[in-house]
C-alpha cells in the first residue's frame, strides 16, 4: 500500500498547487452544517470529506472502530483520537487511497461522492479538540531574549533556569475559541510607570503571539512518566494558536505568580490538525543547546519541524499587511522536550489537551511573533500600507496567522486563524 506522504500522489480532485491541503496532508477537523449537524471531517482542497458519510457507505469496513460510526458525528476529536495511533494512521491512509487519482471506488459513486464530500465554504468550523487542560510554553530563546532585553537587564536577559528547563504555564480552556471567533478587549488593572495607584479600564496594549500548538494523542495516569523517546507518540498533531495577550495587564499582575487576567481572556486555534504523520518530510534538527540539558531531557536526531509562519495585520475595511515572517524550526526547546518535561513529575496527560509553543521569534526584526517585539515595546511603531501607525492592536483590527511546509514541490498546509478585536464592555 502506497504511502500517503509520497509526493508523487495525486487526488481526482481538483487541487490548486499553492493549496494548503493537498492529498499527502489529509488534517483532521470538526465542521457543522444546517442539514448534516455536526461532523468530524478532512480537508482536501476547497472541500471537506465527511468522515461520517463515508463511514455510512462501507468504505471504512474492515478497520478498526469499535465505536464506528458515532464516533464521527461529535462534536470535537476527542473520541476518535482516543481510539489511538493505529487507528489514526489506518483512517487516515484509507482517505488517501479512496482519493487517489485512480481509485474509482468514491469518485465513480455519484451518490456517495455527492454525500461525502463537502466545499469548505459551505460548512462552519468548530474547535477541533475540547482540552480539559491548556499549557502555554516559553521556548523560543530569540523571543525570551527580547523579553527580558526590554524589561530586564540586556546583558542577562535570559532567566538562570532558561537553557535548564522548558519554562511553562498552566492556562485556562474556557477562552480557547476557533478560528473567525471575535476577541473581546479585556478589562483590567493596569499601573502606568509614573503612576503611584492603577486604574482599572480596557487594556492599551492588546498583542498577539505567533505560537504552534501540539495536541495530546495519548493520556496517562497520575504518577506515571514520559520517556522522551516516547514523547512523539502523545502527539497526534498539530494547528496554529494565537496567545492573544494584554501587555499592560499582564505587567501589572505577573511578579509573582506569572501570567493571569492579561492571558486567559481569549486564545484562537486554528481548525485543521495536522497530523504528525503528515509533517515527517520536513523534520529538521532544532537549534544547538549549550549547556547539553539533563539526561532526562536529552535528544539526538531531528525534533523540530521546519512550519513557515506569517502573521498578517489588517485594519478594518483595509488592507492585510504582513507584519512578521517567522518559522517553526526556530525552537529552542522541542515539543517532545517540552512534553516529557510536563509529564517528569507525574503530571498526568489528557488526550485532547493543547500544548503550546509560546512566541515563536526569529533572529531578525521581520520574524519577531509579537507586537512587543515588533514595536519595542511601543517605541518603534510600524506603518501599515494606509498609512496607519501601530503600536498595539487596535478595535477593529484582524489578526491573520498562517503556516504551511515545503519542500520539492510538495506544501503541507494548515489553513489559518483569524479573530477580529471588538471594543472592550463599557465599565
Amino acid at each position: 500500500m502506497a504511502n500517503p506522504n509520497d509526493p508523487s500522489l495525486h487526488s481526482w480532485i481538483d487541487i490548486a498547487p499553492n493549496s494548503d491541503f493537498p492529498i499527502q496532508n489529509l488534517p483532521f477537523g470538526v465542521f457543522e452544517t444546517e442539514e448534516r449537524g455536526t461532523r468530524v471531517g478532512v480537508a482536501i482542497g476547497e472541500y471537506v470529506l465527511d468522515l461520517y458519510a463515508v463511514s455510512q457507505f462501507g468504505f471504512f469496513r474492515g478497520l478498526d472502530l469499535p465505536s464506528e460510526p458515532r464516533v464521527f458525528r461529535r462534536r470535537s476529536l476527542n473520541a476518535f483520537i482516543k481510539l489511538g495511533r493505529p487507528v489514526w494512521r489506518a483512517v487516515r491512509q484509507r482517505v488517501s487511497q479512496l482519493l487517489r487519482h485512480d481509485n474509482t471506488e468514491l469518485r465513480d459513486n455519484e451518490e456517495a461522492m455527492r454525500t461525502c464530500l463537502v466545499r469548505q465554504r459551505d460548512v462552519r468550523m468548530l474547535r477541533p479538540v475540547k482540552p480539559n487542560n491548556y499549557t502555554d510554553f516559553y521556548s523560543s530563546i530569540e523571543h525570551a531574549t527580547n523579553v527580558g532585553t526590554m524589561f530586564r537587564d540586556p546583558a542577562n536577559a535570559l532567566l538562570p533556569n532558561w537553557k535548564w528547563i522548558p519554562i511553562g504555564y498552566h492556562g485556562r480552556t474556557s477562552s480557547i475559541v476557533v478560528s473567525g471567533t471575535d476577541i473581546r478587549r479585556p478589562l483590567g488593572q493596569r499601573k502606568a510607570p509614573d503612576a503611584q495607584v492603577p486604574t482599572f479600564g480596557p487594556s492599551q496594549q492588546l498583542d498577539f503571539e505567533l505560537e504552534v500548538s501540539m495536541v495530546v494523542g495519548q493520556g496517562t495516569a497520575l504518577g506515571e512518566t514520559v520517556p522522551l523517546e516516547q514523547a512523539e507518540e502523545h502527539i497526534f498533531g498539530l494547528l496554529l494558536f494565537n496567545d492573544w495577550s494584554a501587555r499592560d495587564l499582564q505587567s501589572w499582575e505577573y511578579v509573582p505568580l506569572g501570567p493571569f487576567l492579561g492571558k486567559n481572556f481569549g486564545s484562537s486555534v486554528s481548525p485543521w490538525v495536522v497530523t504528525l504523520d503528515a509533517l515527517e518530510p520536513f523534520r529538521v534538527t532544532g537549534p544547538e543547546q549549550d549547556p547539553e540539558p539533563l539526561p532526562y531531557l536529552h535528544q539526538v536526531g531531528a525534533h523540530n519541524f521546519d512550519i513557515q509562519l506569517e502573521v498578517s495585520l489588517q485594519p478594518q475595511d483595509g488592507d492585510e499587511n504582513v507584519i512578521c515572517r517567522s518559522n517553526f524550526k526556530y525552537m529552542y526547546w522541542s515539543m517532545a522536550q517540552q512534553l516529557t518535561h510536563h509529564a517528569s513529575n507525574g503530571c498526568p496527560l489528557e488526550v485532547g489537551d493543547l500544548y503550546a509553543s509560546g512566541t515563536i521569534s526569529g533572529s531578525t526584526p521581520d520574524s519577531y511573533g509579537s507586537m512587543l517585539e515588533l514595536s519595542w515595546r511601543g517605541t518603534k511603531p510600524l506603518t501599515l500600507s494606509d498609512g496607519s501607525q501601530r503600536k498595539f492592536i487596535q478595535d477593529g483590527d484582524t489578526v491573520i496567522m498562517r503556516g504551511f511546509c515545503e519542500r520539492n514541490g510538495l506544501r503541507i498546509g494548515f489553513g489559518e486563524v483569524r479573530g477580529t478585536v471588538l471594543p472592550a464592555l463599557e465599565q
